[in-house]
């Protein structure tokens, strides 16, 4: 099949992956129905807006949506491609939950047709496409499926996962070398014969169990590395050591490049995806299973210093600068400074003023203590005496040492360095 051959494209999960690449599918020119099971997001979206944070995201679909190029609905249609890029979290017991795929592969059984490719975006657990092929077929056994008969199959299916910024994923879906691993080899080739209508990056082909392996190993890589920045960052308060100026120094070594230490480690992809590989393998993963053990932790070291300084106050208010998870964007998911203003919260005693520029109302965790409110930056520091700074945002910048005198300060991505 060429690229002329896909008509159009259908994509699964409207969310900070799923609309940014039903938009850029849609700006080349390609019809893209979007698909979401919440009312609000569809309706929204066909109005030509959106309900993430996300650089020129706003004019991309607004612009897709007036050409007539993407349009959302709460069920898939028939396509020549589908891209499931729904959420793949974990249980309570760190367990991956596939629930939402299952459920997103099972919605095109009855729309599917002979020819037709299935994308699995989703971030997963090593076999996953392999188990959504057989899902497939239970649903549909008048058609032929690759871990049936490989590449002579009625439908293809691969795994090709995202590797994009939050802040960065417009230029980076387009820009970044694109994974793709099939059940067969013509399911990579088709892939990639798609990919390329977006892509300009190069379309790296293998084969699915391969390609799910990359991306978890690329998020453990990363989350590897920043639990040594985050454990020196102890180590350097234990010893009364400025851990900024230490891993400054240090990076001058021409093959040394430490990470800067934070609150923990948060987003969808790196708090998460590291247990994949864990369940997938816990005797093998002792390096990882530490990692994950050094950055959960961090919040809980914060905690204790935060309410340390409050021993001596009657009344504190603390102003807690940022939820988010990394700066200049709105997504909260596993993000620390959440669990610290959680925790700082449920001991009570304190008022704690949040200032997050990317929401309009507190998440309901928060909104459950008394003491949390939401308010505007000037009002959150002029009242508080002490300050947590727990996300970058650009708007934080603002803040002038006066702004900061007198204060306790907590700086924990070193942002007033």
């Amino acid at each position: 099949m060429t690229e002329r051959e896909f008509k159009n494209v259908c994509v699964i999960g409207l969310g900070y992956v799923g609309l940014p690449t039903a938009a850029v599918f849609a700006s080349r020119g390609v019809p893209v129905l979007g698909v979401d099971i919440d009312e609000t997001t569809v309706a929204l979206i066909n109005k030509g807006k959106v309900h993430i944070v996300e650089p020129d995201l706003d004019i991309m679909v607004n612009g897709a949506v007036v050409t007539g190029k993407l349009r959302a609905a709460t069920k898939p249609e028939s396509a020549d491609a589908f891209i499931i890029a729904v959420p793949t979290p974990f249980t309570d017991e760190r367990k991956p939950d596939l629930s939402y795929v299952e459920a997103a592969v099972r919605s095109l059984a009855d729309v599917l047709k002979k020819g037709d490719l299935v994308i699995i975006e989703s971030t997963c657990p090593v076999g996953t496409t392999d188990k959504a092929s057989g899902w497939l077929a239970e649903a549909r056994p008048d058609l032929t499926f690759p871990h049936q008969v490989g590449s002579d199959a009625d439908v293809n299916v691969s795994h090709s996962p995202e590797r994009v910024l939050p802040g960065k994923v417009l230029m980076e879906l387009v820009r970044n070398d694109r994974v793709i691993g099939g059940i067969s080899e013509r399911c990579s080739e088709r892939t990639a014969a798609l990919y390329r209508i977006a892509v300009e990056g190069k379309c790296l082909l293998t084969n699915a169990r391969t390609a799910e392996l990359v991306k978890l190993s690329e998020n453990a890589y990363r989350d590897v590395n920043i639990a040594f920045a985050n454990e020196l960052s102890l180590v350097s308060g234990d010893l009364d050591i400025n851990v900024w100026e230490a891993i400054e120094l240090a990076n001058h070594h021409p093959r040394v490049n430490i990470l800067s230490p934070g609150p923990g480690v948060g987003g969808h992809c790196i708090a998460v995806d590291p247990w994949f590989i864990v369940d997938s393998a816990p005797e093998s993963t002792l390096l990882i299973k530490a990692a994950r053990s050094v950055n959960d932790g961090k919040p809980k070291k914060i905690v204790e210093q935060v309410l340390g300084a409050t021993k001596d106050m009657d009344a504190p208010v603390i102003a807690c600068l940022g939820l988010a998870y990394k700066a200049d964007i709105d997504d909260l998911r596993e993000s620390p400074a959440m669990d610290i203003v959680e925790a700082l919260a449920s001991n009570g005693g304190t008022t704690i003023k949040v200032v997050e520029p990317h929401i309009n109302t507190l998440p309901q965790r928060l909104a459950a203590f008394d003491g949390v409110e939401l308010c505007d930056l000037a009002r959150a520091v002029a009242d508080a005496q002490i300050i947590v700074l727990l996300t970058d945002h650009k708007a934080f910048r603002t803040l002038t040492p006066e702004d900061l005198a007198r204060k306790k300060l907590f700086d924990t991505r070193g942002f007033w360095r």
